[in-house]
Parts: C-alpha cells; structure tokens; sequence
C-alpha cells in the first residue's frame, strides 16, 4: 500500500531473521494489519498457546461452547497486551466491527465474533490472538533497515492454512531467499 509516495505495509507479513535476538519473536511470521505514519500493529500467526484453550476462554467470557465445533487454537499475537485478544480472519464474515486489512484477510476484536466461532457460525478461517505486537513512527522501518525483519507478501493460504511450524520458511520461500545463505548481517553498498 502506497500514500504520498510512502509504502506502508499493512496486509504484508514480517519474517523474523535468525539474528533478531529476541526470544519472542524467533522464527515468527507477523501479519501486519496496520501501518501508517503513525506506528505498525500486528499479530504473530505461527505460534499457538498451548497451557491455554479457546473453551479456557469461552468460559471465562462467558460463551456457549457448541459440541459439534471443532478445536480452536489460541495464538501468542505478540508481548503487548496479552489479555486483550484479537480475530485475525477471512473475509466471508465483516460483521460488527470487522476491518478488511487487504489481501482476503480482516480483524476484529468483538464478543460477536468468538460467540459465532464458538457455535460454528464465524468465519471459515480465523486466528484467535491473545496480544499484539506494535512499533512506534519509524521504529519498524527502522528495524528493517537494522535487518532484524524481511517484508513477505500475505496470502490467507500461508496465514490460515499453512502449519504453524512451516509457515516462518514459506513465508521467506516466497521471496525465493535460500535460507542457507541468508546473511545475518545489515550493511550499505
């Protein structure tokens, strides 16, 4: 996305690189949903929760839990917030206060949303993200230009479909990098 000769990313992903030296965020695939003069947000899609259920969270909102539904994942959006959860889904369901951030994929942050998951009414693909991950103006371009972050196009294929532990290679397999070879080290020519 381009304004005033600036190129934002909302819609586009984050890979982590190995040098990142974060724990957090290691071998993390981001989908950005907002990018703008004022700072970036996104959600890490490929790390699931796993001491805590979306039935842990249903109960405690409280919602009815449908039988016939299958599983849902909770996911580690990012270290900010992590009580706050967020929608991160297809676009067959824009209900209430769903955002469309580009490329077949929105977000929301409603109850609407989880109860119609939870009966087996919500949207076909969906991410359910306990936090987020944000950057102040000018601190994500300026970690890209550090080399702590490579910028991949998005697809709901790769956000939704792709297994959480393949996603961080797909995601650098579609800018045709060879991981192998891949230089842990920024620099200008």
């Amino acid at each position: 996305m381009e304004k005033d000769g600036i190129k934002y990313l909302t819609g586009k992903c984050l890979i982590s690189m190995p040098n990142l030296g974060d724990e957090r965020f290691e071998k993390s695939l981001i989908y950005i949903c907002a990018h703008n003069n004022n700072g970036a947000m996104g959600f890490v899609v490929n790390k699931k929760i796993k001491e805590f259920s979306f039935s842990d969270l249903a109960e405690q909102i409280p919602i009815t839990f449908s039988p016939h539904v299958a599983p849902v994942s909770l996911y580690q959006g990012g270290p900010l917030d992590r009580v706050r959860g967020f929608v991160l889904h297809s676009t067959d369901y824009l209900k209430g206060d769903s955002i469309e951030t580009g490329g077949g994929v929105a977000i929301s942050s409603s109850i609407d949303i989880l109860t119609d998951i939870a009966v087996g009414n919500g949207p076909a693909e969906n991410i359910i993200a306990l936090g987020y991950a944000s950057w102040a103006p000018n601190q994500l371009e300026q970690e890209i230009i550090n080399n702590f972050w490579l910028v991949a196009p998005s697809s709901p294929e790769l956000v939704f479909k792709t297994k959480d532990e393949d996603k961080w290679e797909k995601a650098i397999e579609t800018l045709g990098v060879d991981l192998s070879r891949l230089s842990l080290f920024s620099g200008r020519a």
